[in-house]
């Protein structure tokens, strides 16, 4: 296995990330502050939120590029979904495994005074959310790293950084397009640190197709890294591509 996707190597960013000695309670991201409480990931320690930002189209000085209302599963600070928020989308779930994410999210809706419109939910995956709810946007920023089927977590904090055997990710592509309101989508944030071949794999067994929307690469904890931006739809496209006519390379 390559360094830059060791499952070893992601647990060791965990812990640093949480006991570094700058490790700040206050940070600031896309012209914004946002508070940040402990055993919550940490976006100044990797590229991967400021790159999530510029992936939706959330960089600048935005307007909510997707239709409708969003839930992100994983919100960590809740940094992208309170700037979806802030940039117009009317109707925002911010759902975490974590319970410290969650207090974390429901923090930095009011910090930045769109409460009204963030609602945090604590919830492993979809589980936690009513059977009956659609949405017009799932966005899951993915633990892409792969780790062995029988890891075990030592923290909630590691579940932001690996996902044994994949089993996040397989219920995440069979389930996310049946949360979709029609015209909706469900969108997957992945890496290089991560398994595309296995990725690729579930996808067909799972039957859903993955279409590359946008990517970009850029230095990471001290690797050059591309992130990858996927929509998750209903069915594999005939030629095995997935790759759209529309698509662009995303530039930060």
């Amino acid at each position: 296995m390559s360094e830059v996707r060791s499952y070893q190597n992601s647990l060791q960013r965990s812990w640093d990330s949480l006991t570094r000695e700058d490790r700040p309670n206050v940070f600031t991201m896309n012209g914004r502050e946002w508070d940040l409480l402990d055993q919550v990931f940490d976006p100044t320690h990797t590229a991967s939120t400021a790159v999530a930002m510029a992936l939706l189209g959330l960089s600048g000085s935005p307007s909510w590029p997707w239709a409708g209302s969003l839930l992100e599963i994983g919100c960590g600070t809740g940094a992208i979904a309170v700037s979806a928020a802030l940039s117009g989308c009317e109707r925002v779930i911010a759902s975490d495994i974590n319970p410290h994410a969650v207090r974390n999210a429901a923090l930095n809706a009011a910090r930045h005074g769109v409460a009204d419109r963030v609602r945090a939910v604590h919830s492993d995956l979809f589980a936690g959310l009513p059977a009956d709810e659609r949405v017009d946007t799932v966005y899951w920023h993915s633990n892409f790293v792969l780790a062995p089927p029988d890891y075990r977590y030592r923290s909630v904090h590691e579940r932001a950084y690996v996902d044994p055997g994949y089993t996040a990710h397989r219920r995440y592509l069979a389930q996310a397009p049946d949360r979709l309101a029609p015209g909706g989508r469900a969108l997957l944030h992945f890496s290089s640190r991560g398994d595309l071949t296995a990725l690729r794999r579930i996808a067909r067994e799972t039957g859903r197709e993955l279409r590359l929307l946008r990517s970009v690469t850029v230095p990471d904890a001290g690797d050059m890294v591309e992130h990858m931006l996927w929509e998750v739809a209903g069915d594999r496209t005939a030629d095995g591509t997935g790759r759209l006519a529309a698509e662009q390379p995303c530039a930060l």
